[in-house]
């Protein structure tokens, strides 16, 4: 029974490696992850993510060039993970540009009520 046991812990063994190199192996090369990337910095640059957040839109940019380093070593994991964390800053140095740009929208149409103001008092 000892041999018996043996055998199969080895068997064991050698099919928990199998698996584990199969899943390795199976991560495939993030290209769209890549693109989709890319595509969120090109959002970012558009909404003005480089006048408003140009130290987050520039994270995102490293994260991208980082990960096209790691696709060319083969570790599409790690490279996927950067893609993805890129992606979320250009978002988010996007979606805060928005918010800049609509917080000077608001400022001066309220620069321009109060001019209005005046002048109606000046009249009055």
């Amino acid at each position: 029974m000892n041999k018996h046991t043996s055998m199969l812990g080895a068997a064991g063994v050698i099919s928990i490696a199998v698996l584990a190199g199969g899943c390795a192996s199976s991560v495939e090369r993030p290209d769209g992850k890549l693109q989709s990337a890319e595509s969120a910095v090109e959002k970012a640059v558009s909404s003005g993510a480089r006048e408003f957040e140009p130290v987050l839109l520039n994270e995102a940019q490293n994260r991208i060039a980082d990960a096209r380093e790691l696709i060319e070593q083969e570790q599409y994991l790690e490279a996927r993970r950067q893609l993805e964390k890129a992606s979320v800053d250009a978002q988010l140095a996007g979606a805060r540009a928005d918010t800049a740009k609509a917080k000077q929208a608001v400022e001066e149409i309220n620069n321009s009520i109060e001019s209005l103001r005046q002048q109606v008092d000046q009249r009055q």
